[in-house]
């Protein structure tokens, strides 16, 4: 569950409700994108991704309360006094009653709902290992409550070592009496392979026991089981059948679903208005997926009145909890001035946010507004990389633009124009826009370096330091470098320093490494302003100055750069140049730990 959630920029670490809410906007988004996808291996492995998706909703729908499934919360162990459980439902029967231990002592015969009670009350004491076991011993006995309670106990690792192979048996024991949460959950066991063997036939048959016992998140489930093909031959009449059942319980996403279904005329006739009106009630309930439809259908009057303003505050409800499409959608509506005032600012943004999800028309759009400096400043950079990001994924008008960006640098390169000539070296050294190839980067990079183009001089002397398309050749690479400091670029200041410092393609000069630092510095390079902080703090190069040193190190601190931020730590925790202070210390190795920075991560622990 935890590499499903990580592929998925999901944080395990998180509340189960904040998970559930990043899960949903995951499963929305795959479930708009297979409705436009052909390729039938796409499809599956789409179609794939929502199964699992699904799998964890309900699972940790189940952590997080009743919300959308109906499953009982866990209360905090401390204080749980296991209420939730006191008054399940039992299969109709005569009232049993046993002895459980009362005949040896000659005590009067309890009934199972006393012995029940009393072991919820031994439970909740320092002696909760006695009351296990009385639990244990009604559950055997085959008391309804006691199966939940010690299925539920081993599913979460309550009071007993956690084992969900248990749990999925107890579980067992409760719905083959025929209790509906626990045909739900055992459904939900097969479903995502947890306790049991994975098997779609058995989840979908369990949940639809509880389903016909209008059990609402099961009814929902037996839905996406029939809309899909899994675990029962695809089927959506009965798909748009069990949401509706679902739907009519208030299961807000049963409503999106069959939302969908009327506006695909999948098992139900197609009909927008209808579509329109599940919709609402679902992203009344605060449903992103429903938020964004909406509003797509306000925009293009579909089963609505056309209407730009309430698209728009639809979309923003959806984009505002992180919904890509609709944070596109929000986007596209910034920039033409629809139902918004026109903003390319705020256009821009709101493709960014959706762009980092892997939105590809986001993608394509925050591309474009690189390209043209709408809203952002012009950076062919970004706007290749980005028109990239969305061709790979597909999209047909990024790789137009890609394909005529590649046209006209080839046409002014062509001419010799030098800013040209290095544009097309760098989309062969990254491979945007074309396949990566070293050799004719390395090949347009030396022209526009030999034009005196600076930029292009650093590159290729990049290329010889690294031997990247050219044979491995030092004193080359330090020569470009200089030619491209002299002029002021600050990325080959640097670089040359490096090589000063090593004595890499020049005798080994620490005086001229510093100096090389510092002019690349006072420009902002957060790399020379770590390193110069260094010869600082070490005396190369340099009379040693701590106060310098740690001057320098926040710099590029400030910057987010990780090294220099555990240096910064390093000298408060010491007191070098600085009074000694701990917190600081901690503060700044922490920033430094969350990028990964092994050495800070490491002084942490010892100063934790």
């Amino acid at each position: 569950m935890e590499e499903l959630l990580r592929s998925l920029g999901i944080e395990p670490a998180e509340d189960a409700e904040t998970i559930v809410d990043k899960l949903e906007l995951k499963q929305s988004e795959i479930m708009e994108r297979l409705d436009n996808v052909e390729d039938e291996r796409r499809r599956q492995k789409l179609k794939s991704d929502l199964n699992q998706i699904a799998a964890a909703i309900t699972a940790f729908s189940w952590m997080r309360g009743k919300a959308q499934t109906g499953i009982i919360r866990e209360e905090d162990a401390s204080q749980d006094n296991f209420s939730d459980l006191k008054n399940q439902p039992q299969k109709e029967k005569e009232e049993r009653t046993i002895t459980y231990k009362q005949e040896v002592k000659g005590e009067e015969a309890k009934s199972e709902e006393e012995l029940y009670e009393e072991a919820l009350a031994v439970m909740a004491t320092p002696d909760y290992e006695k009351g296990v076991e009385m639990m244990r011993g009604l559950a055997e006995r085959g008391y309804l409550g006691a199966q939940l309670r010690m299925a539920k106990m081993y599913y979460e690792g309550n009071r007993v070592q956690k084992d969900e192979a248990m749990a999925a048996q107890w579980y067992q024991k409760a719905a083959e009496q025929g209790n509906a949460e626990a045909q739900f959950f055992l459904g939900w066991m097969y479903d995502s392979g947890r306790g049991v063997p994975q098997n779609d036939g058995r989840a979908a048959a369990w949940y639809e026991k509880a389903a016909e016992q209008e059990h609402a998140g099961a009814q929902y489930n037996v839905g996406v089981m029939y809309q899909n093909g899994r675990g029962v031959l695809m089927n959506y009449e009965k798909a748009a059948q069990w949401y509706q059942k679902a739907a009519n319980q208030g299961h807000a996403l049963a409503r999106n679903n069959l939302g969908v279904m009327y506006r695909n005329g999948h098992g139900v006739p197609k009909n927008d208005k209808k579509a329109a009106e599940w919709y609402e009630k679902a992203a009344e309930q605060g449903i992103a997926m429903s938020q964004n439809n909406l509003g797509w259908m306000y925009q293009n009057g579909c089963g609505v009145p056309k209407n730009d303003e309430k698209a728009a505050v639809w979309y923003k409800k959806a984009a505002e909890q992180g919904y890509a499409s609709a944070q596109n959608n929000l986007g596209v509506m910034y920039y033409s001035g629809r139902g918004v005032p026109q903003n390319d600012g705020k256009a821009a943004g709101w493709f960014e946010k959706a762009a980092e999800q892997g939105n590809a028309n986001a993608q394509k759009n925050l591309g474009w507004m690189y390209d043209n400096g709408r809203g952002v400043p012009k950076n062919d950079e970004k706007a290749i990389e980005w028109y990239q990001k969305a061709a790979n994924q597909g999209n047909a008008a990024a790789q137009d633009w890609l394909d005529k960006k590649l046209k006209n640098y080839e046409k002014a390169a062509g001419q010799g124009d030098a800013d040209a000539q290095n544009w097309l070296g760098w989309m062969y050294d990254n491979g945007r826009g074309v396949p990566l190839n070293y050799e004719k980067a390395a090949v347009w990079f030396e022209k526009a370096a030999e034009q005196g183009y600076a930029i292009a001089q650093c590159n290729l002397g990049l290329m010889y330091a690294n031997g990247r398309g050219v044979p491995l050749n030092d004193e080359k690479a330090a020569a470009w470098y200089g030619k491209a400091a002299e002029q002021g670029n600050a990325a080959a200041q640097y670089n040359l320093g490096v090589m000063y410092a090593d004595g890499r393609g020049v005798p080994q000069n620490d005086k001229k490494a510093a100096a090389w630092y510092g002019r690349a510095a006072e420009q902002g390079n957060a790399d020379a302003q770590n390193d110069l902080g260094w010869m600082y703090e070490n005396g190369r190069g340099v009379p040693q100055d701590n106060e310098k040193a740690i001057a320098w190190y926040r710099k590029a601190a400030e910057q987010g750069h990780a090294i220099a931020q555990c240096n910064v730590g390093w000298m408060y925790e010491n007191g070098r140049g600085v009074p000694r202070d701990y917190e600081k210390a901690i503060a700044w190795y922490r920033k430094a730990a969350e990028q990964g920075n092994e050495r800070a991560q490491e002084n942490l622990r010892n100063l934790l």
